[in-house]
């Protein structure tokens, strides 16, 4: 199954035959005070800077979040989003639960973004899948409704399938739906990242549909925790995961490994082609 995402001159499939697809987290201002503060300034250079860096590491798509308190989402998201795809090439995906917002950004936005996210409660559905299907975007639904997220896998897989009936419905195709099964901190469940794992396996298996993970959720709390979320995201991958929100600076040479492990690097070109590009430049 892929799911084809589009920006006005790149296009990237995600699919489980295909080289995992890396969503760059770093545009989001949650506990970081200084995008914060340049979203609020309106200062968008700071927001550029971050984009070209997470493409330079190998991101292949990028997440737009720009959730400050107190700014006008409406207004910003679209903004934020116009001046990052005018300035790298690949598609963008829209991190947020505001519908208006949504909309606004979707309406400039050429190609085919990526909605990250809707989930099984039924105000989250109405508002964001008609949305989805009214601008042809593709989108990611959480494994969460309104009793939280569940602590079983069979539970979290019947919260995909509602998504999933409930989008087709709408006439989103199931190819444009990314499920995430959710991870928490095995620092707070040690059964957190078994349950997640068993759920990728289960999604799989059920659907063959697309799988996100916010891969460093995992570790927080933790010391080592690059050490963590790379083991965590090794794993995922070997059960079914095809993408992640996550770090490219730090984890798109574990991923490019795993890709290679996993035969879908023939000759190890991609790997060796980031090596290389990662090695400091020798002096003339």
């Amino acid at each position: 199954m892929e799911t084809v995402l589009k920006s006005e001159t790149q296009e990237v499939t995600i699919s489980i035959d295909k080289p995992f697809v890396i969503i760059g987290e770093k545009i989001n201002p949650t506990g970081r005070k200084i995008l914060s503060g340049k979203i609020k300034e309106g200062d968008y250079e700071y927001v550029r800077g971050l984009a070209f860096k997470q493409v330079d590491a190998g991101a292949d798509v990028l997440d737009i979040n720009v959730g400050v308190p107190g700014i006008d989402e409406v207004a910003v998201l679209p903004e934020v989003a116009k001046i990052v795809s005018e300035s790298v090439d690949v598609p963008l995906c829209l991190d947020s639960a505001n519908r208006d917002a949504l909309a606004a950004a979707l309406a400039v936005l050429p190609g085919k973004p990526l909605v990250n996210s809707v989930n099984g409660e039924e105000k989250s559905m109405e508002a964001v899948l008609p949305v989805v299907k009214d601008y042809g975007a593709a989108v990611i639904g959480l494994t969460m409704d309104n009793d939280g997220i569940p602590n079983d896998a069979a539970t979290r897989v019947s919260i995909a399938e509602k998504i999933i009936e409930r989008a087709a419905k709408l006439g989103t195709a199931i190819e444009d739906i990314v499920i995430d099964p959710l991870v928490l901190t095995v620092g707070a469940d040690s059964n957190a990242a078994f349950v997640t794992l068993q759920t990728v396996r289960f999604l799989h298996k059920e659907f063959g549909v697309n799988i996100n993970l916010g891969a460093s959720n995992v570790s927080f709390g933790l010391p080592d925790r690059h050490i963590i979320n790379q083991a965590f995201l090794s794993l995922a991958m070997g059960e079914g995961a095809t993408c992640a929100i996550t770090d490219p600076i730090k984890l798109a040479i574990t991923i490019r490994a795993n890709d290679l492990l996993m035969g879908r690097d023939t000759y190890g070109t991609r790997y060796l082609r980031y090596w290389r590009g990662r090695q400091p430049k020798e002096s003339a």
